[in-house]
């Protein structure tokens, strides 16, 4: 499957059977349900299906808290974008603390299926995502990826190569393995 074919769409209930689907009976990261930047490591206290209902409820209230990424009718990946101002446990500083007072959306986690990953689908979610929240009013889209060069731990944040070739430029670092990464957007033209 090349990245091309894919359909981008923001996570509505309209989408969240096939959401659900891709994350699995127990939820995609170790049952976090992209969870973990809003609740911290607690989320592990709480019952796979707890995290999914928390994260129902997010997805029931709005705005559209990350994108899907679909191959025909299938999800095939997960793109988490929002404010990062929603992502609590991000903001208690830490690796991961703000980089300076810039009000910013973050691309904070990815989740692709299995069968999928090494195939581009990260990348047309990171494009789709700069097109999102360019309409959304951000003036700034921050990520969090991991350097390959440095460990060869899994990342479900992504990869800094990843976030280079779309443009985005290392802002600060707090670890060697994971800097903080900023594209900046220009607003969308009036139609």
């Amino acid at each position: 499957m090349a990245a091309e074919v894919l359909r981008i769409l923001p996570l509505t209930l309209e989408h969240w059977t096939a959401f659900a689907e891709l994350f699995g009976d127990g939820g995609a990261c170790s049952r976090c349900w992209c969870m973990y930047w809003r609740i911290g490591p607690g989320y592990r206290r709480l019952a796979p299906d707890a995290n999914q209902t928390a994260f129902h409820a997010i997805v029931s209230g709005g705005p559209p808290p990350g994108l899907v990424a679909f191959s025909g009718d299938k999800a095939v990946g997960w793109c988490q974008l929002t404010p990062r101002d929603e992502l609590a446990w991000i903001n208690r500083g830490g690796k991961l603390g703000r980089a300076d007072d810039v009000r910013v959306w973050s691309i904070s986690c990815f989740y692709i299926r299995k069968s999928q990953r090494r195939r581009g689908v990260t990348a047309a979610l990171i494009d789709a995502a700069i097109c999102a929240a360019r309409k959304a009013g951000a003036r700034v889209l921050e990520a969090y990826p991991l350097d390959a060069e440095v460990t060869r731990s899994t990342s479900f944040t992504g990869y800094s190569s990843t976030f280079r070739r779309a443009g985005f430029k290392v802002a600060g670092r707090r670890t060697t393995s994971q800097p903080i990464m900023r594209l900046e957007l220009r607003p969308v033209p009036d139609e």
